[in-house]
């Protein structure tokens, strides 16, 4: 899975304006709804809000990847959002996370969604990767080391 098929600049909010775990969650899912990615907001903003209830998406080294299933969207679709600040979000590691990483996906796509998610926390297990994309500053430069390293030889 390449992360940029389902990624697109305009998906990635840096610095993030929520300061609070649902804040963001309801950031993020108003980023994809802006984009044309999901037609239901609130409904996939409670989807995300629901599953993060049953076990936090903060899976330790700074990354948060809240994630859901909705009928308001029609293809997986992902965006990114990193905070002003680290922000607590009840990760497993009881630090806070510096890079959220939401993604939806539609009711009948477990397998892309699955896959998704992998990619994402593949990536971020790679300390070099991990404290460049938490230095960075803007969606650009977000998108480009994300594309770098999606363009890198498996």
């Amino acid at each position: 899975m390449n992360l940029l098929d389902i990624l697109t600049i305009d998906c990635i909010r840096a610095p993030l304006m929520a300061t609070t775990k649902r804040a963001v969650i309801d950031e993020l899912v108003d980023v994809l709804a802006a984009a044309g990615r999901v037609t239901n907001a609130p409904a996939l903003k409670e989807a995300v809000w629901m599953r993060e209830q049953t076990r936090t998406t903060g899976i330790g080294h700074g990354l948060a990847i809240p994630h859901g299933k909705g009928a308001g969207v029609a293809n997986l679709a992902m965006a990114i959002g990193k905070p002003a600040e680290a922000l607590d979000f009840e990760a497993i590691d009881g630090q806070p996370v510096q890079l959220i990483v939401l993604l939806a996906s539609p009711p009948d796509r477990t397998s892309e969604h699955i896959q998704a998610l992998a990619r994402v926390s593949r990536l971020m297990t790679m300390e070099a990767f991990r404290r460049r994309i938490y230095a960075s500053s803007s969606p650009q430069e977000i998108y480009d080391l994300l594309a770098s390293q999606e363009k890198a030889p498996a």
